[in-house]
């Protein structure tokens, strides 16, 4: 059963949509506020997002900024072209102009959950993991349950290169060899300043893998259990 955040402020515009949905055998999950929202979505990572504009607090494009890997699809009375077309570049994946047809609605979730299905099935192809951490890198995010973060280019390379040879050291110079494709410039500095960006940024995700320096050879990844 495929689960469908609504985040809507109006109540009776949400139990409205609540229960189109429910009739359709979805499993629902309400928030009312742009903060609320992000507690949800910490709390738990739904198939699809309803996301109205308009909300107390943190509004939807708020919202929209914190949102990785979830199909969004926006429910706003805002009917101008200008507004649907810089909430799809910034990530939304639909626009709905509210008042809207319940058909329409289910109709365009139907779609957009086929398309993150077949998606799935091809990331899960191109996925890399190691302990509880993964490694995308066609949308590079780094995930651990549902947290992610984005990554470089490069700092997707030297992650696919020692989560790829997870057991063993890798030197400096494979590594300068291997990101020099994303950075040609690339130095022994500047792999120090990506080595510590990700290692903060598995960190804010409580990735148990960890980026652990071998002194005089290289890096190679460790788990802290």
């Amino acid at each position: 059963m495929e689960t469908i955040a609504v985040i809507e402020d109006n109540v009776l515009t949400g139990d409205m949509i609540t229960e189109i949905l429910m009739n359709e055998g979805f499993r629902v999950i309400r928030a009312y506020s742009g903060t609320e929202a992000l507690y949800l979505l910490k709390q738990n990572r739904p198939d699809l997002i309803l996301l109205d504009l308009v909300l107390p607090g943190l509004d939807g494009e708020g919202v929209l900024e914190h949102i990785n890997g979830i199909p969004v699809i926006i429910l706003s009375s805002k009917a101008e072209v200008e507004d649907k077309i810089n909430l799809l570049n910034e990530g939304a994946c639909d626009y709905i102009t509210k008042p809207f047809n319940a058909g329409e609605l289910i109709a365009r979730i139907l779609v957009q959950l086929r398309k993150e299905k077949n998606s799935s099935n091809y990331i899960k192809k191109s996925t890399l993991s190691v302990g509880n951490l993964t490694l995308d890198p066609l949308s590079l995010n780094l995930i651990v349950e549902s947290q992610a973060v984005k990554v470089t280019k490069t700092e997707c390379a030297i992650l696919k290169l020692l989560m790829s040879h997870s057991k063993y050291t890798i030197s400096r110079d494979l590594l300068l060899d291997n990101i020099s494709y994303e950075t040609p410039d690339c130095t022994e500095k500047s792999l120090k300043q990506h080595i510590y960006n990700l290692r903060k940024k598995l960190c804010s995700i409580n990735s148990s893998i960890q980026i652990e320096t071998v002194r005089g050879v290289g890096f190679k990844l460790s788990e802290n259990i």
